[in-house]
């Protein structure tokens, strides 16, 4: 009864200052990659002169996105909401000239008519809708739903917006014909309009005269001008898409191939998605562990599968349960053994009940069993990690966000207390779950 009346308390609040202050609202959504692709926008409008004001970490609900709109974040006290309250009637009352001109807002869809909700409350002049895959199940029943549900964020724009589209995913790229705004596509196929080209991992010299991977390398292609980008850091074809979808809204604000190349150059994979993590006994973590999918951990699993290793090195996954997938739990866990066993692997690690299914599906892909180890929870998989790995080892760790596999790189990365710096969920409202 509480959150009702705060969530609408937020929501007069909220609209009642975009109807002041009328920032341009870019509204993302999507099934995997909300967040680096709010990220990248974030980063290439900075580079606009105009103030911009993102989603901070996943502030993505009917709590998070007012909360945006507000400019706070999420309080724990009464003395904290009633900050959030003074502050919000405070910005209706009088001008804040600091305020931003676009509001850059993650929006998700966790249930039927979530975005219709965010919609109404924030409505967007450019809706960007990254990807459809089989999340939420439980909730959605079918991904035809999920399209459905995603597709409010394009249909409920007007003709003069902008409806941005991932043109490789085929539910994505029938949207639009569901709305009235005008259109860009992105991805790698022909029929878009806002291209990748060439992509490449990116290799540097280091201190040692060691090869370190710096990132991923493409050339983005636009109404047939072509300019290279490097995204420093990143790893996997499937990162660009966020870089695509920055380009593609640079596009609409008038920044050329340069100036959004330039700007990309500053795009930092957000904690927890596909980073790399020095571990201890000089391995190597790719830290995937803000959530997981099907979808997304068999692009996970391509990165580890292509990453190039000195011979005799190994590779490990430790992945952990998929959540929300309903009828599609068991058929999904074993297809993410399948691809895994495909991936040449010299260890699977799976973490909870339901992951128990990703090795069912690689063992009878063909992974000798005496490379299959199955754990009930984080801690022991964490201490038999440690134990396992050996110098140049290649350790990829990915799962739901309900089953914390950051513990996992915590228990094994070579500096620890830089935890809070390059992990997800180390904040204090975490500390106890």
């Amino acid at each position: 009864m509480k959150k009702k009346i705060l969530q609408k308390i937020l929501k007069i609040l909220a609209k009642k200052v975009l109807n002041k202050y009328k920032p341009d609202v870019i509204g993302i959504t999507g099934s995997v990659g909300k967040t680096s692709s709010k990220e990248a926008i974030y980063t290439v409008l900075k580079g606009s002169k105009k103030r911009v004001r993102q989603t901070p970490e996943s502030y993505n609900n009917e709590i998070g996105v007012p909360l945006t709109i507000l400019g706070m974040i999420l309080p724990y006290t009464f003395i904290g909401w009633l900050k959030v309250f003074i502050r919000g009637f405070g910005l209706i009352l009088s001008r804040d000239k600091s305020y931003p001109e676009i509001l850059v807002l993650e929006m998700a869809a966790d249930h039927p008519g979530d975005i219709k909700y965010l919609t109404e409350l924030a409505p967007c002049k450019i809706g960007v809708v990254t990807a459809i895959a089989p999340v939420h199940l439980e909730f959605f029943r079918t991904v035809e739903n999920i399209a459905k549900e995603k597709q409010v964020l394009v249909s409920h724009l007007k003709s003069d917006n902008w409806a941005v589209l991932n043109g490789d995913d085929d539910l994505t790229f029938e949207m639009q014909e569901k709305t009235q705004a005008k259109v860009l596509t992105f991805g790698f196929l022909d029929r878009v309009r806002v291209k990748a080209k060439e992509p490449m991992i990116s290799h540097e010299t280091g201190t040692q005269g060691q090869e370190l991977i710096s990132g991923m390398n493409f050339k983005l292609s636009y109404k047939g001008s072509a300019v290279p980008v490097l995204l420093s850091g990143a790893l996997g074809e499937h990162q660009i898409y966020s870089a695509l979808a920055a380009a593609t809204v640079g596009v609409i604000y008038d920044l050329n191939l340069v100036e959004i190349s330039q700007a990309l150059r500053n795009y930092r994979s957000p904690r927890g998605r596909m980073n790399l993590i020095k571990g201890i006994k000089h391995t190597l973590i790719i830290d995937d562990t803000y959530n997981s999918s099907p979808k997304a951990a068999f692009a996970a699993i391509e990165v580890l599968k292509k990453f190039p290793l000195k011979e005799g090195k190994r590779k490990f996954a430790v992945l952990g349960d998929m959540l929300e997938l309903g009828s599609f739990t068991r058929e999904g866990h074993e297809e993410v053994g399948r691809r895994a066993f495909e991936a040449g692997l010299d260890g699977l690690i799976t973490v909870g009940e339901k992951a128990r299914d990703i090795a069912v599906g690689a063992r009878e892909s063909g992974l000798s069993q005496d490379k299959i180890f199955t754990f009930s929870d984080t801690d022991k998989a964490g201490q038999f990690l440690q134990q396992r790995i050996k110098e140049g080892d290649l350790i990829l760790i990915k799962g739901s966000q309900g089953m914390r596999m950051e513990k996992i790189v915590k228990e094994i990365m070579d500096e620890p207390l830089k935890a809070n710096e390059l992990l997800v969920r180390q904040d204090e409202s975490w500390e106890k779950r």
